[in-house]
């Protein structure tokens, strides 16, 4: 879990491969309080979206009497020496923003090392260190009592169903030495499926779209891909590189097989990436439809408000369930990815 937690924070805070901002770049990102719109001027749904879903150099909490409330995140740069500072005083240490929301220097235009504290990458702190405490807490019952003899309680009690149904999926799908796997399973479908709970809440600390950004997505896939092809049997390779089929097949097997345990990890790292964002898009989309009828009138306006209202409602206990069904996939399918590296000659 930490390995994956500071993995994951690396590629947040420095956008490797320019994924951490893939389908959420916008400048709207970069201070919530620029980016508000007048009732005069038309609304502009996809830079409302994009900045609720985007990441941010500040955490935007809500407004009370027309002035944005946020949390100041430090923004940490590397260039010529460490600078820190906030959002708010960038230009004061010769900073600015691209088109993408991100930290350049304001004279060359050139991307500095970025090890800010960002919205993604608070979320992302606060995340880890909460299923930490869940964990070990849970784990501190079970030290101090026979599960044997007394059922769980409190919080145990709603930990134990989760943890066994890993337990009981990587035991099914994987084999003999499923108990070497579960560790890893069990961490990513409990980190996942916080995230994504926590990225439902329309409030502090929630909110965040990590599981819905990229790098968070594919450093989970890289973490399966890895897992899976470092404990793979002789018979599992000899399937890919000498499988055992007619000989004017064999050139042709290897190069198929190669793509597609290459194509695992990707098919994981979009399924959850989309699946998550689409939610949070469609959610914001349905409250955003309030806004875009407000000028044509009370009636109109009245009715809509309630048609958002409770298709959002819908869209929230909806994307609850979504949240589980994808971390119980992605959990599911890296078990059964293991399971056939693990694969013995009959």
């Amino acid at each position: 879990m930490i390995l994956i937690f500071l993995i994951s924070l690396l590629l947040l805070q420095g956008d490797t491969l320019g994924l951490a901002g893939l389908g959420m770049t916008n400048e709207a990102a970069v201070i919530p309080s620029e980016a508000s719109v007048s009732h005069e001027e038309e609304l502009d749904i996809a830079e409302i979206i994009f900045e609720h879903i985007g990441d941010e150099y500040e955490w935007h909490i809500t407004e009370w009497k027309g002035k944005a409330i946020a949390i100041p995140l430090p923004c940490i740069v590397i260039e010529d020496g460490v600078h820190i500072f906030t959002a708010h005083h960038a230009v004061d240490y010769g900073y600015t923003f691209n088109e993408n929301g991100k930290l350049v220097n304001a004279q060359t235009g050139k991307r500095p090392i970025d090890l800010s504290i960002t919205k993604n990458v608070l979320a992302l702190m606060f995340s880890t260190l909460l299923l930490l405490v869940i964990v070990l807490w849970t784990a501190r019952w079970y030290k101090k009592h026979d599960a044997l003899q007394q059922a769980p309680t409190g919080l145990a009690a709603a930990m134990e169903p989760l943890i066994m149904m890993v337990h009981d999926m990587a035991r099914e799908n994987i084999g003999p030495d499923y108990r070497k796997f579960s560790p890893y399973l069990c961490m990513a479908f409990l980190w996942i499926l916080f995230n994504n709970f926590l990225g439902i809440l329309p409030f502090f600390p929630g909110g965040a779209n990590l599981t819905g950004n990229i790098a968070i997505t594919l450093v989970l896939a890289l973490f399966t891909f890895f897992t899976v092809n470092l404990n793979g049997t002789k018979h599992y390779y000899k399937e890919i590189f000498a499988p055992d089929v007619p000989g004017f097949l064999k050139p042709i097997m290897p190069v198929i097989e190669v793509f597609s345990t290459i194509m695992k990890p990707v098919s994981l790292t979009i399924r959850l990436f989309a699946n998550m964002l689409a939610g949070h898009i469609m959610i914001l989309s349905m409250v955003c439809i309030i806004f875009i009828v407000a000028k044509y009138g009370p009636l109109l306006t009245g009715s809509m408000t309630l048609i958002s209202v409770l298709f959002g409602v819908f869209l929230d206990a909806l994307e609850c369930l979504v949240a589980f069904i994808q971390a119980y996939v992605f959990t599911m399918l890296s078990s059964i990815y293991i399971g056939l590296a693990r694969a013995h000659e009959e």
